[in-house]
Formats: C-alpha cells, structure tokens, sequence
C-alpha cells in the first residue's frame, strides 16, 4: 500500500509501474526458457513476445474505451495523465496480446499451440506480479469487511486511484495474486508433463477465467458497463468475458484430450497385437 516509491523532483515513480515492468520482464524470461526448452528459437520468441506486449497494452485500454463512459463522453481524457498510467483491462490486453501473438506465429513459421504452451506460465507469473502493483497503488479494490485480514489504504492511494478510505476492505489484488501463483507453480509442473500440445495454455484460461469470476463478486471499484450488458446481468465486464473465455478453452481442452487419447490407444494397438503374435 505504497503508491509511490520515490520522487525525482515532482515526477513520481510509481510501484504499481514498477511492478507492471517487473510483470513483463518476469513473463518474458519464463516464456523464453519454457520455449527454448521445447527447440523454439530464442530470438523469434523474444521478438513474439515484445510485441504481444505492445499489443496487451493497446488491447487493455481499447476495451477500457469501451467499457468506462467517462472515456467516451469526453474523448480529451484520452490523453490525460490518469488513462496513460492505468493499466486498463487486463482481458482487453490478453486478447490483443492473443490476437497479435497468433498473427505473428504464423509469419515467423511457429507452432501455435506448442508456442502458446510456452507462454502460459509466463503469464501466470504476470498476473501475480501485476496485482502486487494493484494492491500498492490501491486500485482494483474489494468490497468492505469485517474479517481480520481486510485492508485500509492510504489518502495518497486514494488521491491516485480513489480507493476509500477508513474502511476495511477485501484485499481482492491479494486474493488474485496469491491464486495465480499456485496457478503458475501448477503451470510449470504442467509443461514438462502436458500429454498433449495446448494443454498449458488451455489450463491457464481455464483457471485464470474461473478464478477472476469468483473475485469480481468481491470487487467493489467501478469497471464500466460493456455494451449494457453488465446492466443487463449483472456481471461484470470480465465475468462475462471470463464465461466466454472459460468455456471455450474447456471446450477445446476435453476435444484436443480425447484426441491425444485415441492416438496414444492407436499406437499401442499394433504393440499389443505383435506381442500376442
């Protein structure tokens, strides 16, 4: 719950920009080994991953445009102090990061599903770094509570983010963190032991998506209404990106597992009839 670190004249250096670079770095060096691990290039992924980069920050404030009225109403905000240094919609920058990064793949010759295996941990590992930066700066705040471990910010988060203050709230960024860090633990674990291409990646949406519905019931800091259809259900932006996402990858995930099944039971049928022969 400290929002800046320290100040070069008046110019602050904010820990939530510090651990959002922390975030990318972290993500990139996982994404790199995991890849030259499975024979990827290194210098092609580096290259994919600096510009998945580029584009998760566009896709984040893109889908912040679209979801925060104060942004259409009054396009001059676009170019405040305040949007730059947000980080927007962390499913805006997953699916442009997605988007950008299976464009690429193609044009650089790499195999999607082994590449985006590779990738998964990573960001996992960004998530958990990304939501230590929410919780100092006080953004991304829970609803308020009576439990012992409920936090009270400071007047300078809420100056920064307008968290409230002199009240106990959940430490939702804390709850995230926490959980996608057994997520990216489980990843790891995951990737040397996967028993078919996709089957990284695929986990994490799945995780990432049911773990982020659960939270947002806690959340409590406004984050706008998409095309009036949180009006309309309910749930928010990301919940419902979250159901979308989720059933897709668990979709996909019980398809491509039944099919590496059925292989693997080819490929030990002709073993087992040379043996009886």
């Amino acid at each position: 719950m400290y929002p800046e670190i320290f100040r070069i004249g008046n110019f602050p250096i904010n820990t939530y920009g510090v651990f959002l670079a922390l975030a990318f770095l972290g993500a990139i060096m996982v994404t790199v080994r995991l890849g030259a691990r499975d024979g990827l290039p290194r210098e092609r992924i580096y290259d994919l991953c600096l510009w998945m980069l580029l584009s998760s920050l566009v896709g984040s404030k893109l889908l912040m445009l679209l979801t925060e009225p104060e942004y259409r109403d009054h396009p001059s905000h676009l170019i405040s102090l305040d949007f730059l240094r947000s980080g927007g919609v962390f499913y805006g920058g997953l699916l442009g990061a997605v988007l950008c990064g299976y464009l690429l793949m193609r044009r650089y010759q790499l195999p999607w599903w082994k590449t985006a295996d590779a990738c998964a941990p990573g960001i996992a590992l960004g998530n958990v770094l990304g939501r230590q930066g929410c919780f100092s700066a006080g953004c991304c705040w829970g609803k308020p509570t009576n439990l012992p471990w409920g936090v009270k910010f400071t007047e300078l988060g809420h100056e920064i983010t307008g968290v409230p203050t002199g009240v106990r709230l959940h430490p939702t960024q804390l709850y995230e963190s926490f959980a996608m860090l057994i997520v990216f633990v489980f990843l790891i674990w995951l990737h040397r032991r996967r028993r078919f291409s996709g089957q990284v990646i695929l986990t994490y949406a799945v995780c990432y998506a049911a773990i982020r519905f659960a939270i947002e019931f806690l959340r409590d800091d406004p984050r706008g209404d998409l095309l009036g259809l949180t009006t309309l259900t309910g749930l928010s932006t990301s919940q419902l990106i979250g159901l979308v996402v989720g059933i897709a990858a668990l979709t996909v995930m019980i398809l491509r597992w039944r099919k590496a099944a059925a292989i693997e039971r080819d490929e030990r049928m002709p073993a087992a009839t040379a043996r009886r022969a």
